[in-house]
């Protein structure tokens, strides 16, 4: 059993570390989150693909798949299983990134969940652990997209009962956004039609090739709009 933990860790670390940051990357987009934005990347067809296509221009992509806001392991934390430790210092003009999901479901099961998600974030988008890490991003003078909940294809899935938990995320995450001109957020509400399952994996928890690729082309068409960092209101 202790070997198999051991055996666990280490492909957890391997696999964790994220895209490293260079000084010579030539980056200015930073992507973090979890496996929304880290799915597909074996196959060269994450959401950071997507985006480098659209935009034609690299991106620095730190997701990791299970990551949370709230992870108090250290060694696998900064390893990238926890979402604030996968940033890392650059010249940033955006930063890509989701999260909570895990969160709330690792948390509480999709149960009843208030208390949590007002931990990540408060009804009136003000305060928690995601409004102080945004603000956090926009102190370095980067612009943020925060891209919301993937809604299930209306077909039975492992998270379909999380799905009024996502839509107040959602809500509370939009009302982040309108405080900061330079805070953008992605609803993701409209995105896949009732009962098409081509944008979901196997799981119909996870992104499909084609799920990730919409995503990424949703956030270029964001970064190609709001080019010019604007200051906040």
């Amino acid at each position: 059993m202790i070997q198999r933990m051991a055996a666990l860790l280490a492909l957890v670390l391997l696999a964790g570390c994220g895209e490293p940051v260079t000084s010579n990357s030539g980056s200015r987009i930073l992507l973090l989150g979890d496996s929304l934005m880290a799915f597909n990347k074996a196959q060269d067809r994450a959401v950071s693909d997507a985006i480098e296509e659209e935009l034609k221009e690299p991106v620095t992509d730190r997701s990791v798949v299970g990551a949370r806001f709230f992870y108090p392991l250290p060694i696998t934390g900064s390893a990238g299983l926890s979402i604030p430790k996968q940033y890392r210092e650059g010249d940033w003009d955006w930063v890509v990134l989701n999260g909570g999901g895990n969160d709330i479901w690792m948390g509480c099961l999709c149960g009843p969940c208030k208390q949590r998600i007002s931990r990540l974030i408060s009804e009136d988008g003000k305060r928690g652990t995601i409004p102080g890490f945004v603000s956090r991003m926009r102190q370095t003078g980067a612009q943020v997209v925060f891209v919301g909940y993937l809604r299930t294809p209306g077909v039975t899935s492992p998270v379909e009962g999380c799905a009024d938990e996502g839509d107040e995320m959602d809500r509370r995450l939009a009302r982040l956004a309108a405080l900061d001109r330079g805070v953008h957020f992605l609803s993701l509400a409209e995105l896949v039609p009732h009962g098409d399952r081509s944008y979901h994996g196997l799981d119909l928890i996870h992104p499909s090739p084609k799920g990730s690729q919409e995503i990424g082309r949703r956030i270029a068409r964001i970064i190609e709009t709001h080019s010019r960092p604007p200051s906040s209101r």
